[in-house]
């Protein structure tokens, strides 16, 4: 595709010629071990209500630390400013690794976001590193241009370093994000890696702080363990219990309680989610068994179904029978009707085809009235009415566009690392945000992804320390099993979370316009000066021509604005 052009300008030394410095936009990595090349980036615009980052890299030929690191802007708002820490990759790619890449060797990457008080920054001879520096612009925000300084500083208060960014706000505000967005909540992996019992008091603290974090940044549907979620876990093996739901089997009958569960949706809801997605009733991969469930029966705990259990057996369709009804019931008392999703079972292929169709219209007997949405990507499946909400790759979304299903949604994980969007560790940040010009252009509903906080090695045959290995020990490429590290006050960020945020805001302003212009004029200046239209597959491989797209879209609200 040919691409649009973006003027920049070049500052590389800051005061004292002690310290190298450079604006750069949120999209480039600065590695330590490379030379920086990017020019630099100092100006753009935002909405009000939107947060802006941008960073700041910088370098010396000796060591300083600590480095003071601060920001100084009239716009209002949070100006936050965190040191761009670096991660191991043991398992970056594959072999197949395609062009869009930085580089593909082992190594340090640059990811977690740390806080100053966790990591402050520190300037290490010879090597370039960054701040991230985040602006969050007031709803109430004057339209203008606003100055944001960043100043570096040795322990002493004598300068090294100032840099300048002049971010714009347009007076129109960010609209409220309808995109159903998922990253897969694992509430055991919290509560294993801090060491605290399933839904102890402190595992509750904890789950608050994921929960939040989530919410702050577009994720706004929860997987919802029910029982312990049937993902990722070997054969025969278990994963932690994290079981919301209390059940009791005494002389036959079963009884269930929901109190775990209501005070999960409640504090869901209040730290802003919005959608509440049931973990999966069937195991992964071809629906062949009940997932772990644990029950005080006849006076005794113990696991009562799990892989030795017949999916669609007479024990579990009695089970599920017995079951479903009270959390019908839970869910209208609740007012949650309009917000509930169900689970069949995970990546589905067209040989399980008749098991799927056997157990999911075991669950359509009492949930018809709810959305089934699943990972699958044989169109066959919602052909013959078994999906209601499909939610194909996006390496395999066409015959569903073609197809015109509606609603639709789709998702990326391992598998996806050819031609199309994802967000691991060895590819170009651009690649992770271009997915908010897809998912407006074709109209999609939703977003779902496996990991949120998988801090677990493949099949979850133990644990991990995440900031050591970020491939799910040598099985995954890094930057697919997690978006987020486990720091000691809470969730530390990533790089990842923070651009694919930025996606959902490129989709929010551009549905923006569309209320002003039309979907088609919005669609037409987003493609405008390109030789083909972007697919899920066919789009620019620029960090440059996107963050002019996002201009554009901007530039056409200002004008709007100053015509009314």
């Amino acid at each position: 595709m040919r691409e649009a052009s973006r003027g920049c300008e070049g500052r590389t030394i800051g005061v004292n010629e002690k310290l190298e410095t450079r604006v750069l936009s949120s999209l480039s990595k600065v590695f330590s071990d490379e030379e920086l090349t990017e020019m630099s980036f100092q100006q753009a615009s935002a909405l009000q209500g939107e947060t802006y980052a941008f960073q700041v890299a910088y370098r010396s030929k000796n060591m300083i630390k600590p480095l003071i690191v601060r920001a100084e802007s009239t716009l209002g708002g949070t100006v936050a400013i965190r040191t761009v820490g670096l991660a191991p990759s043991e398992l970056p790619c594959f072999d197949d690794a395609d062009a869009d890449s930085l580089r593909t060797t082992p190594g340090l990457y640059p990811d977690p976001l740390y806080p100053p008080d966790v990591q402050p920054p520190r300037a290490l001879p010879g090597q370039w590193r960054a701040v991230w520096v985040t602006v969050d612009i007031p709803t109430s925000a004057a339209g203008g241009t606003y100055p944001v300084r960043v100043l570096f500083e040795e322990e002493s208060g004598d300068a090294l370093g100032e840099e300048t960014f002049r971010l714009t706000v347009v007076p129109q505000q960010l609209p409220k994000q309808r995109l159903i967005h998922t990253e897969w909540f694992h509430a055991d992996c919290i509560a294993t890696y801090y060491g605290c019992p399933a839904f102890s008091e402190e595992h509750w603290r904890r789950l608050e702080q994921f929960i939040g974090t989530a919410a702050a940044h577009g994720i706004n549907m929860l997987l919802t363990p029910l029982f312990t979620p049937p993902l990722d876990t070997e054969i025969g093996g278990e994963r932690p219990t994290v079981q919301l739901v209390d059940v009791t089997l005494a002389d036959g009958r079963y009884s269930f309680g929901f109190d775990r569960l209501k005070r999960w949706v409640e504090l869901a809801l209040e730290k802003g989610i919005e959608y509440f997605e049931f973990s999966h009733l069937f195991t992964q991969w071809g629906a062949k068994h009940a997932p772990k469930i644990v029950a005080i029966a006849d006076g005794e705990e113990r696991r009562i179904f799990g892989w030795e259990t017949d999916a669609a057996g007479e024990a579990y369709r009695g089970f599920l029978n017995a079951f479903l009804p009270e959390l019908v019931a839970f869910i209208k008392a609740n007012g949650l009707e309009a917000r509930s999703y169900f689970h069949v079972s995970d990546e589905p292929s067209r040989e399980h085809l008749e098991q799927y169709r056997t157990v999911s219209a075991m669950l359509r007997e009492h949930l018809s009235e709810f959305p089934m949405i699943d990972a699958l990507s044989d169109y066959a499946f919602h052909e013959l009415g078994l999906v209601e909400i499909p939610v194909p790759a996006n390496d395999h979304i066409e015959s569903f566009l073609e197809h015109g299903v509606d609603p639709l949604w789709t998702y990326y994980c391992v598998s996806q690392r050819q031609g199309v969007s994802n967000r691991f560790f060895h590819m170009p940040s651009s690649r992770n945000r271009i997915i908010g010009l897809q998912l407006y252009k074709y109209g999609l509903q939703g977003f779902l992804h496996w990991g949120y906080n998988f801090w677990n090695s493949q099949y979850s045959r133990k644990a991990v320390d995440p900031f050591r290995v970020t491939d799910a020990d040598m099985s995954f490429p890094s930057g697919d099993s997690f978006l987020v590290y486990p720091g000691e006050d809470g969730p530390i960020e990533s790089i990842r979370l923070e651009v694919f945020a930025e996606a959902l805001q490129d989709l929010r302003a551009m549905e923006l316009l569309e209320s002003r212009i039309g979907k088609e004029a919005v669609v037409a200046l987003i493609e405008d000066g390109l030789e083909r239209p972007i697919t899920f597959s066919d789009y620019p491989r620029s960090a440059s021509w996107l963050l002019e797209v996002r201009e554009r879209v901007n530039g056409k609200l200002a004008d709007l604005d100053c015509s009314n």
